[in-house]
């Protein structure tokens, strides 16, 4: 009877549905960005909008390690959501305290052979996202890749592993080959800066390859053997003025391994290989860049490739006895060993050197990465600050290690750049951190740049650590350009793009406690504008230094203005200007 009455009430009754597992999932952060993930026939994708619009296309997402293939037939087991707040300080870098907001979404997901979490975060000024494995693996693929229109424009680096071509300016569509990190693009008003964050040696670096309809993640090694976690895919969008100024890749790496920072010192750096490639073997000529940074008030000399231990010893107390600190560069393989690494940099450390510049690792492979971990883990314990020569790029690897100061990665001044390669650098490879370029070449290198332009180098460019590039009589011969540049700190509380363009103009304002230093840089002959807005309400003094009708010295000019007014200045092809602005009193003639 029972049976019956079931069989009644199945047919009177109305169907209800079984309840379907969700196949899409919206990330969306504080701002203007969301994160979109879909399972579409057992595989994944993840696309990013900007206030509604794509940004980058549904693109592929998963991995696959030596067990298991977790790029298809997936099927999603759970989500879960948070609030990442960050709050820390830097030594180096846009500005020296963050603070940022970040939704997080964890999505888990099963296949056949295997499980894993996609964690998405969407923040302010972008979207990342990472793969978390329930135990250590060995990765050998990533499906992770990203698609943007055919027709967007690109400002692409060619790879190789120390990162120092000339960025070339294509379309995503006419793009083939190989790319290194940071690669930009832009779609109408969006941009979007694809790079990496957050790797070390728990795995290897990557790049993007050119693959059908987008551009792939191609890790450096046939394999990885990874702790179960992996970088943050990091894509950072939004206007210019947003992607060229984004903390991101800080934001989402690991957070300081040490607290006591009081020995970490930024600072500017009088350097004489380029000018003088023998000059490092010299004892008595690196008196003499000793002499002039002291002369200056720079912070250091960097001793180059070729310095001797039989009188480095000598100079360190000659230069510190001047209030200046000695740095010295090394060869990575110097430290290529746990032996080298206990014997070498205890030894320089011992002589009185601040800091080691380290060179000519190109690679971005796991094995390299771990020795990355390795000299920083000792010289942090050296209390030893590091510069990266031949290196890859930044990773958030100075929110990690707060010593380093700078990285090269950039086909700086060493390598004899053409001034039209300048402008790009500032809204590509410096937005992932600090980028020793080398500037102010005014008697060495191509002459292409003017005077003003490289003067207003150090101000376009952030480097924890500025090393400039010319010989103390080069900066002599042009005495108004030294005293601007004696000027500049090498930190900055705030940083703001007022002007500019990847292929035409950069006009940079950074600040350092109550004074402004702005920093424009031009391809074209055009008049350059600096929007005051950012200033408070008053009068403020305006001091510029432009060039002037020959190559000499640049011209010193003064204004009073206010935060209503703009400041515009002509300037030549490949031509440039810089300024200092301090609050206006009675009297004041000067920011000096």
């Amino acid at each position: 009877m029972s049976r019956l009455l079931a069989i009644v009430l199945a047919l009177l009754l109305p169907a209800v549905p079984a309840t379907a597992a969700p196949s899409s999932w919206t990330v969306t952060g504080p701002g203007q960005i969301t994160a979109q993930v879909a399972l579409t026939s057992g595989k994944l994708t993840l696309a990013v909008r900007r206030q509604g619009r794509t940004v980058l296309h549904p693109s592929s997402v998963g991995l696959t390690t030596t067990t298991a293939d977790l790029t298809e037939n997936l099927t999603f087991t759970g989500r879960s959501d948070r609030v990442v707040i960050e709050n820390y300080e830097m030594q180096t870098g846009k500005r020296l305290r963050r603070a940022t907001r970040m939704t997080e979404t964890r999505l888990g997901f099963r296949a056949p052979a295997g499980t894993f979490d996609l964690v998405v975060r969407a923040a302010p000024d972008g979207a990342a996202y990472r793969y978390v494995l329930p135990n250590p693996a060995t990765v050998t693929s990533e499906a992770s890749s990203f698609t943007v229109d055919a027709a967007a424009k690109a400002w692409l680096l060619p790879y190789n592993a120390w990162y120092e071509a000339n960025r070339v300016r294509t379309t995503a569509g006419a793009a083939t080959g190989d790319f290194g990190y940071p690669s930009l693009f832009r779609t109408g008003d969006d941009f979007a800066l694809l790079t990496e964050s957050d790797v070390d040696g728990r795995y290897s670096g990557s790049r993007l390859r050119r693959s059908g309809n987008g551009f792939q993640v191609v890790l450096a090694d046939g394999q990885v053997e990874s702790t179960g976690t992996t970088p943050w895919r990091t894509a950072i969008v939004g206007d210019l003025a947003t992607v060229s100024t984004s903390t991101l890749v800080d934001d989402l790496a690991t957070p300081a391994l040490f607290t006591d920072r009081s020995w970490i010192r930024p600072g500017k750096v009088a350097w004489s290989w380029l000018s003088e490639h023998s000059s490092p073997s010299d004892f008595a000529r690196q008196k003499q860049y000793v002499d002039f940074a002291a002369r200056n008030g720079w912070e250091y000399a960097l001793v180059d490739e070729g310095w001797s231990a039989q009188w480095v010893p000598e100079l360190i107390r000659y230069a510190r006895a001047q209030g200046v600190e000695i740095l010295l560069w090394l060869r990575w393989s110097d430290l290529d060993t746990p032996q080298e690494r206990d014997t070498v940099l205890p030894r320089i450390k011992q002589w009185g050197a601040k800091g080691v510049k380290l060179d000519f690792m190109e690679s971005d492979s796991q094995d390299r990465y771990r020795w990355y971990d390795a000299v920083l883990r000792k010289t942090a314990d050296l209390q030893l600050m590091v510069n990266f020569h031949g290196s890859t790029i930044p990773h958030g690897l100075a929110r990690t290690w707060p010593h380093v100061l700078s990285m090269e990665a950039v086909r700086g001044a060493e390598n004899m750049p053409p001034a039209a390669n300048n402008p790009v650098q500032f809204f590509t490879r410096n937005v992932a951190g600090s980028m020793d370029y080398t500037p102010v070449s005014l008697e060495v290198g191509t002459k292409e740049a003017s005077i003003a332009h490289e003067v207003a180098l150090p101000v376009v460019y952030e480097s924890g650590w500025t090393h400039f590039a010319d010989k103390p009589e080069a900066y002599e011969r042009h005495p108004q350009a030294l005293r601007y540049l004696d000027q500049l700190p090498t930190v900055w509380d705030e940083t703001r793009l007022l002007d500019g363009d990847p292929d035409t103009h950069a006009v940079v304002a950074r600040r350092n406690g109550d004074r402004w230093f702005v920093g424009g840089i031009a391809t074209a002959e055009r008049t350059l504008h600096a929007q005051l807005g950012f200033l408070g309400a008053g009068q403020w003094l305006v001091e510029t230094v432009r060039d002037p009708a020959d190559r000499g010295d640049v011209v010193r000019g003064r204004q009073v203005l206010r935060s209503t007014d703009a400041l515009t200045v002509p300037v030549r092809r490949n031509g440039g200007f810089a300024a200092v602005i301090c609050r206006n009193r009675p009297g004041l003639q000067t920011c000096d």
